[in-house]
């Protein structure tokens, strides 16, 4: 099915290259301000809304807001268009619920890459509804504890038994799930975001906001959210009780229990994956080695076979010989060549020594390996912990 994307502009010349942007590509319907973008709106219900910040009549601010609060239509992705490039243009444009922002003069392959970006996270969102009822029966399971330390304590031992970030981001959403708060998550891993939400996905906008605030303060407020940052995770809370001040400040004393824990996991997680990349390489420098000492003993039996054989054509030869000039030489010589045939035996047995070490060394690697393996693939099913295991209160 084709997507149908709403383009809200005063400006005609925009709407032509918008036209000409996505032709072919999607289905475009075009309002000219804020009140007729409304009323298409709440007629097709389309799957992106392109939205101008400065119109006249309603601003873009105010139409994303509208559109945010009616609840057949605050599902569907917008996208600001505006020359505004100030973070905190965007950070406003967040704040009244669009999901992206991108600025004018912009051209066709960004627009449509950006189009393709914003469908597949509403197609995302869709397909996570699916999942709630999963989530809930999670969420209930986390109501039985009798108080946030109960919580606190069965994420614990969750996040101790999570050797993958989706189980471990299953378990940190649901400790959120009673509080009712929409949150999304990013752990920093590697140097890389690796993002997560309860409620829905994660919008481009929700992703830029983390990146840009990975290093600020560890509360960042914008408007009704709040980031929380440590180190190695980053939680964007969406509906912060910002006005209920005792509540407000319970979450902010409460929350970094919950950070900091899964913070050293991840440290952990990183520092096991580093241990199993040193392991592998310990694994092929020692292959390396055996392959080398193979080569060597195989060069070195084949250099004691021809010096044998020399050694017995030599043999041969002299007894055929019926006249010897000076016997003290012969005795000499061939004394020489016994001794170079020893410091063969000898080099050979070296090397058998050597390649029976190794063989012991790659076993021990072998099985460490197996353990780190082992480790990683441990599922939280087989080792997770039941509520009746532990009674705190």
């Amino acid at each position: 099915m084709a997507k149908l994307v709403l383009a809200i502009d005063d400006d005609k010349y925009v709407h032509h290259i918008i036209e000409e942007s996505l032709a072919g590509f999607c289905e475009i319907i075009h309002a000219k301000d804020g009140d007729e973008g409304l009323r298409l709106t709440n007629k097709y219900n389309p799957d992106i809304i392109l939205l101008d910040i400065e119109m006249p009549g309603k601003s873009g601010y105010e139409v994303c807001q509208i559109i945010k609060e009616n609840e057949s239509t605050k599902d569907i992705p917008v996208m600001f268009l505006s020359s505004k490039v100030e973070l905190a243009d965007r950070v406003k444009g967040y704040s009244v619920g669009a999901s992206d922002y991108i600025t004018k003069p912009f051209n066709a392959e960004e627009l449509m890459a950006r189009i393709k970006v914003l469908y597949e996270y509403r197609q995302q969102c869709v397909r996570l509804k699916f999942d709630i009822e999963k989530a809930n029966k999670t969420a209930e399971m986390a109501m039985t504890e009798s108080s946030d330390m109960g919580r606190i304590m069965r994420y614990v031992g969750q996040s101790y038994h999570s050797n993958n970030f989706q189980t471990l981001s299953e378990h940190f959403l649901a400790f959120f799930k009673p509080f009712d708060l929409d949150i999304a998550v990013v752990f920093w891993y590697k140097n890389k975001g690796i993002f997560y939400s309860q409620q829905s996905g994660v919008c481009p906008l929700e992703q830029e906001l983390l990146e840009q605030h990975r290093h600020a303060e560890r509360f960042v407020d914008i408007g009704n959210s709040t980031i929380i940052n440590y180190p190695k995770i980053s939680l964007l809370i969406k509906n912060m009780p910002v006005d209920n001040h005792l509540l407000y400040g319970h979450y902010k004393d409460l929350f970094p229990h919950i950070l900091n824990v899964t913070n050293e996991k991840v440290v952990s997680m990183e520092r096991d994956e580093s241990g199993y990349e040193q392991a592998s390489q310990v694994s092929t420098a020692l292959q390396d080695i055996a392959k080398q000492l193979n080569s060597q003993n195989v060069i070195q039996n084949n250099t004691t076979k021809q010096f044998i054989e020399q050694l017995h054509e030599l043999d041969c030869a002299i007894k055929l010989q019926s006249e010897i000039t000076n016997t003290a030489d012969l005795d000499l010589y061939m004394s020489q060549l016994d001794q170079t045939m020893q410091l063969f035996t000898s080099a050979n047995s070296d090397l058998a020594f050597i390649k029976y070490q190794l063989k012991h060394i790659t076993e021990s690697r072998n099985e460490l390996l197996a353990n780190l393996r082992s480790k990683a693939e441990i599922t939280v099913e087989s080792n997770v912990i039941h509520t009746n295991d532990i009674e705190l209160f």
